[in-house]
């Protein structure tokens, strides 16, 4: 299994690659330390926890790129692991990739290490990419990448190798992602247009703003020469300047960048990319920027512009291509573990949707990676009692996972529980239900002791947050839950609100199922089976 060429000296190990990965075990066990691999006078580093013995699991780095080349592999911490790394053209453990006890079945999850904050969400010729926040060598945070994996239909992914590798100004914090059709930035071939990155590269002194630039569809990518593109250390005294969000805004014939600095969100322009101008500062967000158009009520000659940040909470306002002028909110829409949410760009006119993908920091018992993206939702301005609000609801091609089990109405807590309890331990499962209250006391459902909603009328709250439904005397509530193998996702009254949760059964519960309450009515239960989007 081991391919050395030879060992040159005790802490080293020289190697000839001829396969496609190193496999590289890990201990959690043990303290990061760097690692490097050499080649051509070129470096490549990263902390690796190399596991001395008994791994807890296997990672991998992709050395395509020195094939047939001999490499140096150095190591800073114990060396004692050195001799378990060898060069293979699977992944270790491959063959039961996608088939682990606590890999999500309907979320998308990475190989292996860690995930964070959805990036650079684009679609562009027949394929939608997200890109993310990626350690590739531990399942916890750091050596940040951009991951990659692209889908046709928005539900079922291929992950491809890293796209964005830390350099000298640093390593890949979050961003986004545009197509160059006009060739503003000059990145363009023939009649390629460039897909253009741009990022956040984060050193312990300060973050700047990067580009880099792609012809094959996101598969490999070149960075500018003259990054960063932008440095504004000095105009806020703050490292926390990172995140860029950015769109072309075509009544100004030019690109706009939102991106947070210090105590909120800023905005540039640029005709290229590469030169940017700030315009405006809107205070009172947290990383992660959002900024987008939306018609209300579906009306074309009727839209608002939506800002929000990591948290989700959003102002709704104008925007002028230069100043964006919050007119109502601050309001939350989502809550739970969903965070640092984006939109995608580039979505087709046909299409219209704006959606959105965020990241949990759900924990997977036992697996070799960590963090999950929620699945897709479509936002929507609505009007509401309460003004125009933002509304989120997973998108239509989820319908495509579902095998229907049954659909019945009117039913008693003890008849909707019963009929649930054969579909206790599936792995994937859609609820959609509506409750009716006859007291204003609290009701819902449980899974093994867990909440999976909790309906408190008297307090006016769902799952502890506070809720106060379009009809103020409504005695109903409808949810629509979707169960994987770690993760809940729960979306109230057609998406007026939503949260997130790992899944997390009580091991000391066995009841399963449970619909509770005072004397409540089940008025509608459809239960849906969910087949793996891993093929």
């Amino acid at each position: 299994m081991l391919t050395l060429s030879c060992i040159v000296s005790a802490e080293d190990i020289k190697m000839k690659i001829t396969k496609k990965y190193l496999n590289l075990p890990v201990s959690q066990k043990v303290d990061r330390a760097v690692m490097t691999l050499s080649a051509d006078g070129k470096e490549q580093a990263f902390d690796i926890r190399l596991a001395p013995a008994n791994p807890d699991y296997w990672v991998f780095c992709d050395v395509s790129q020195y094939k047939n080349k001999n490499i140096v592999i150095s190591y800073k911490g114990d060396n004692t692991g050195m001799d378990k790394i060898y060069q293979a053209d699977e992944v270790a453990g491959h063959e039961n990739m996608y088939k682990e006890e606590n890999r999500p079945l309907v979320h998308y999850t990475q190989r292996r290490g860690w995930n964070n904050d959805p990036n650079g969400l684009l679609y562009y010729d027949g394929e939608y990419h997200l890109f993310y926040q990626h350690n590739p060598y531990e399942r916890e945070w750091g050596n940040m990448h951009w991951g990659h994996a692209v889908s046709k239909d928005l539900i079922h992914w291929e992950e491809l190798p890293v796209a964005l590798y830390p350099d000298e100004h640093g390593t890949m914090f979050s961003g986004s992602a545009v197509i160059d059709y006009n060739n503003t930035a000059g990145f363009n071939k023939g009649n390629t247009p460039a897909m253009v990155a741009i990022y956040t590269a984060d050193q312990p002194q300060k973050q700047v703003q990067c580009i880099a630039y792609s012809l094959d569809k996101g598969r490999t990518w070149t960075k500018y020469k003259g990054n960063p593109v932008i440095d504004s250390f000095d105009k806020w005294q703050s490292r926390d300047t990172r995140d860029p969000k950015v769109f072309w805004y075509a009544p100004g014939n030019n690109w706009v960048m939102i991106l947070n600095e210090r105590d909120g969100h800023s905005i540039y322009n640029s005709s290229n990319l590469k030169d940017w101008t700030f315009q405006s500062h809107v205070t009172g967000f947290w990383e992660c920027p959002e900024l987008f158009e939306l018609a209300v009520d579906g009306n074309p000659d009727n839209k608002k512009w939506v800002m929000y940040g990591a948290s989700g909470t959003y102002m709704i306002g104008s925007f002028d291509g230069k100043t964006f002028t919050p007119e109502a909110g601050k309001y939350y829409f989502t809550s739970g573990a969903i965070y640092a949410a984006q939109t995608f760009t580039n979505i087709p006119e046909s299409d219209g949707r704006r959606i959105q993908i965020g990241w949990s920091n759900i924990d997977h018992a036992g697996m070799p990676f960590k963090g999950t993206m929620t699945l897709p939702t479509s936002l929507s301005l609505r009007t509401t009692k309460d003004g125009v609000r933002l509304f989120s609801e997973p998108v239509k091609e989820v319908e495509m996972l579902q095998t229907k089990a049954f659909d019945r109405k009117d039913l008693t807590v003890q008849q909707a529980s019963k009929m649930l309890q054969p579909y206790n331990n599936a792995g994937a499962l859609r609820i959609r239900t509506t409750l009716k209250l006859s007291h204003a006391t609290s009701a819902g459902l449980n899974l093994f002791g867990q909440r999976l909603l909790d309906y408190d009328m008297n307090f006016n709250r769902v799952n502890g947050v506070f809720y106060s439904p379009e009809d103020r005397t409504s005695m109903e509530i409808t949810v629509d839950i979707i169960l994987d193998k770690t993760m809940v996702e729960v979306y109230v009254d057609g998406g007026a609100y939503a949260y997130y949760m790992e899944r997390k059964a009580d091991p000391n519960n066995k009841e399963g199922f449970h619909f509770w309450g005072h004397n409540i009515e089940v008025k509608n239960l459809e239960v849906y089976m969910l087949q793996s989007i891993w093929k």
